[in-house]
């Protein structure tokens, strides 16, 4: 599944521990996703983006909770002058869901335009 395919999906609500993924999942998914890291705990990937200014990172940033707003999935975002932070967890399933990804991919292609 490459970046453009896990795009095309839309996030659906997922409770309980039998919607994370396991080890295996989450490190195919993650070759999809140029640049992205698993988190020193393993329950959520991140992405450091460095920006022109803040003008730019703020954009990005509204873009990205435009996004997340419309497929219900939030993620947990840092910023600064020309840099910001995204993390993506299901916290209702206790670590990596499809979500994660799918909103992962969704970040990529908002860069890409």
């Amino acid at each position: 599944m490459t970046t453009n395919d896990l795009a095309t999906h839309h996030c659906r609500p997922l409770k309980g521990k039998e919607h994370a993924l396991d080890a295996a999942k989450v490190a195919t998914l993650l070759k999809q996703l140029p640049g992205w890291k698993l988190s020193d705990d393993e329950a959520a990937i991140i992405k450091d983006f460095k920006f022109d200014d803040f003008h730019h990172t703020l954009g990005f940033i509204n873009a990205v909770g435009f996004m997340a707003n419309h497929e219900d999935h939030h993620p947990d975002i840092e910023a600064g002058y020309g840099h910001c932070q995204v993390l993506w967890s299901t916290h209702d399933v206790g670590g990596l869901s499809m979500n994660d990804f799918i909103c992962a991919a969704r970040v990529e292609q908002l860069l890409a335009r």
